[in-house]
């Protein structure tokens, strides 16, 4: 497993008003948390509520309201007033509990941040308060590492009101507990693997992380094999206890200049492309990328891995996924509808 790496942790999440999900609040949160329910039971919308967070402070909040319909489809039908999450979170164990607010709503000139606030508690015995306040582009925020009730707000306007405070403050240093939790969200892997993206042959050259559709893993596959060899061992030792007749995965470059993944088994003399392998075989290979990363994200999520959520698997993927502590976090939603 990759090195192990101090990174946040979520232990609650609230959403409100956000397509099926009206009103819900998951609370104590594990580092792996595997939610299984029916079909529009709200799995896949949970899931995008990371994704369009994390849109959000990679893209800018337009963008992402915009890609889901903006608020005629984004918003719970029938359902009046904001788009609320609310995280809390600790930056590392024993550390104050940190609770992030974003409101989101919508004007005739399109979507602004209706309020947004960061807040904790110092001490056991005192009592939370915000030491990060906007609305529509207005607000104030506490500077300092460990920001106090009693310290200075500063007065720090943003350009618009579909500005991020967070985003755009988390940039400047003077800001650490702002800028720790911008990283932390900017840095979420959000995975939607489509095995058929994993059978193209890219243009070569390494990459180091697997996009959201896997299209670049023999590029991946690639890097790990010429800067991580001892991560790229452990992949294939962790697939061939798997498919025990596995015995080589190669990322060959070709003239032309495109990369070919090739899998060998044992019972063939020749490898074969990535075209003409197994499904299964190749959404491991995958996800195994993100679980041995050489320098882990700080919370990677992956949509329906089907594949693997069977009752025989379930247990041996949350240990190659949990193994020694990486800090990776895989949800799976099991959701209460919305009335």
């Amino acid at each position: 497993m990759a090195t192990s790496t101090m990174v946040p942790r979520i232990e609650n999440l609230k959403v409100q008003n956000f397509r099926a999900l009206k009103d819900i609040e998951l609370k104590n949160i594990t580092p792996l948390t595997v939610l299984l329910g029916p079909n529009g039971s709200g799995k896949s919308t949970l899931f995008d509520v990371f994704n369009f967070l994390s849109e959000c402070f990679q893209s800018g909040l337009r963008q992402a309201w915009d890609r889901r319909g903006r608020g005629k489809e984004l918003k719970t039908r029938g359902s009046e007033g904001p788009v609320v999450i609310e995280l809390q979170y600790r930056e590392r164990p024993k550390t104050p509990l940190i609770t992030y607010h974003l409101s989101i709503d919508e004007t005739s000139k399109g979507p602004v941040v209706a309020e947004e606030w960061l807040a904790w508690k110092r001490g056991q015995r005192g009592r939370p308060f915000r030491f990060l306040e906007y609305r529509s582009g207005a607000g104030s925020v506490i500077s300092g590492e460990h920001p106090d009730e009693k310290d200075q707000r500063l007065e720090v306007p943003l350009r618009a009101p579909d500005l991020i405070a967070v985003n755009t403050l988390g940039q400047i240093a003077q800001h650490p507990r702002v800028a720790a939790l911008r990283d932390f969200i900017t840095d979420w892997y959000v995975s939607y693997l489509s095995v058929d993206s994993t059978r193209t042959q890219p243009e070569s050259g390494p990459q180091d992380r697997l996009s959201k559709t896997g299209d670049n893993l023999p590029n991946v596959i690639q890097y790990l094999m010429e800067s991580h060899r001892d991560q790229f061992d452990r992949i294939m030792q962790v697939l061939r206890a798997r498919i025990p007749r596995l015995e080589r995965i190669d990322a060959s470059p070709m003239p032309d200049g495109r990369l070919l993944l090739q899998v060998k088994d044992a019972p063939f003399e020749q490898p074969v492309l990535s075209k003409f392998a197994s499904d299964g075989t190749l959404k491991m290979l995958a996800y195994l990328t993100v679980l041995y990363d050489p320098t882990p994200r700080s919370s990677s999520a992956s949509r329906s891995p089907r594949t693997f959520c069977t009752r025989g698997y379930c247990p041996s993927w949350a240990k190659n996924a949990t193994g020694p502590p990486s800090g990776h976090s895989c949800w799976s939603p099991r959701i209460p509808r919305s009335s």
